[in-house]
């Protein structure tokens, strides 16, 4: 997770013929995706034959009224839930044909989360909740702990290592929470509402700390957001309405 470690950008390197190569492939691939639900006898639609992709290193906010299904959709592409048709790709895996232990599996090494309510385990410091991903890999005790330590001081939170959530302000939690998030080097970063339980101040940082992940550390993110401020931080935006999903265009 060393910044300088990162492959720089490139120039394509040419084929045989002297033609460049192929753009790389979307981080992720969604193709006419469709879900309901049922209640009772009836059957409600909440996505509607929806496509699109999310590129390598993008940031992108997903908009829509209380309802429209954007919720539905983020669980649909970070694995969390199965589509009724259509498919999706993230970093070349077509998850949609994965079982449920392999999905399992998949979420843990590749998707980290970001949610509205932070979801820390109240009885463990700051350090240990962002260690817990980390007991899933095969790594050592040692290195489950650099790795949660260096997670921490990513996001600005090395003095608050062995506090414990009750101990923090709304706005550290969340950071913890990203920091957790991102401690696997995950392939995509989705966050649900991450503003949605702080005030201005604190949004605001966790907006600009999400934008130096995507700037400065090419994480490609998904967040899903009812408000305007935390949208307009994001590179796309796409709007969802009763299950149709509108490209809005770049907001920078």
């Amino acid at each position: 997770m060393n910044q300088d470690d990162r492959p720089s950008p490139a120039d394509p390197a040419p084929t045989s013929a002297g033609q460049a190569a192929p753009a790389p492939a979307p981080m992720v691939e969604v193709r006419n995706l469709s879900k309901s639900y049922r209640r009772g006898a009836l059957r409600i639609p909440v996505l509607s034959d929806i496509s699109f992709d999310i590129e390598e290193g993008e940031f992108l906010a997903l908009m829509g009224p209380s309802g429209s299904g954007k919720s539905t959709l983020m669980n649909l592409i970070a694995g969390i839930d199965k589509p009724d048709s259509g498919t999706v790709r993230v970093a070349g895996v077509e998850i949609t044909s994965l079982s449920e232990t392999d999905l399992a599996l998949w979420r843990g090494h590749h998707v980290g989360f970001v949610f509205q309510f932070y979801n820390l385990i109240p009885v463990l410091t700051a350090l240990e909740n962002v260690e817990l991903p980390l007991h899933l890999t095969n790594l050592t005790r040692r290195q489950r702990r650099e790795h949660a330590v260096l997670a921490l001081s990513l996001v600005n939170l090395s003095h608050r290592m062995s506090h414990y959530p009750k101990q923090m302000s709304g706005g550290e939690q969340q950071r913890v929470a990203i920091a957790r998030a991102i401690v696997t080097d995950p392939s995509l970063l989705v966050a649900d509402e991450p503003t949605g339980d702080l005030d201005r101040v604190s949004a605001g940082e966790i907006l600009d700390l999400m934008g130096r992940l995507n700037r400065q550390w090419g994480k490609t993110i998904l967040m899903v957001t009812h408000d305007p401020r935390a949208a307009e931080r994001a590179r796309v935006l796409k709007h969802l309405d009763k299950g149709v999903l509108n490209d809005s265009g770049k907001t920078e």
